[in-house]
């Protein structure tokens, strides 16, 4: 059955989504393929970055960063949100419900602040990020999708090298 893609008719908000939606989607796609072993095993022993040693603690990153980047928003709105912890999760499955609902959240963002300004070009009114880097909203989410593809070609490639 040819089902037609259903896009948001939001703006930049929707295409940011709907973007956003598409790579978690492809990167569902190739955890399908994920047995429970290849999610637990050690693919990088020498890296420094604890977060990319196996495909579960990549995973467990990318969910958790997709939340904090929600958080640096909802934060530049006056809220005051705490960063979550890490959670491994111990099968794909649960990763994939741990994704959608991270989604739902950045959903849920642009619901309660449908008319949030997403350019900005002063510097100084920009979100700084914890690695020292500012961003307005817009680039902020690009980021977002960005970090999801960067880390859905790491695990691919973790995939086809084995080790």
């Amino acid at each position: 059955m040819n089902k037609t893609k259903q896009y948001r008719d939001t703006g930049a908000i929707g295409a940011l989504l709907d973007e956003y939606e598409r790579a978690l989607g492809d990167l569902k796609d190739v955890l399908t393929s994920v047995t429970p072993t290849e999610l637990i095993k050690i693919m990088d022993a020498i890296t420094t970055d604890e977060d990319c040693r196996s495909i579960q603690t990549i995973l467990t990153h990318v969910v958790r960063s997709g939340y904090g980047y929600a958080i640096y928003i909802r934060n530049a709105q006056e809220e005051q949100l705490d960063f979550k912890e890490r959670q491994l999760l111990n099968n794909v499955s649960d990763y994939c419900v741990a994704l959608d609902a991270m989604f739902n959240y950045n959903v849920q963002l642009f619901t309660d602040y449908p008319n949030i300004v997403l350019e900005e070009l002063d510097n100084d009114k920009k979100i700084l990020s914890n690695w020292g880097q500012r961003f307005d909203v817009e680039q902020l989410m690009e980021h977002a999708i960005v970090h999801i593809l960067r880390h859905r070609r790491q695990i691919e490639r973790f995939l086809i090298e084995g080790n």
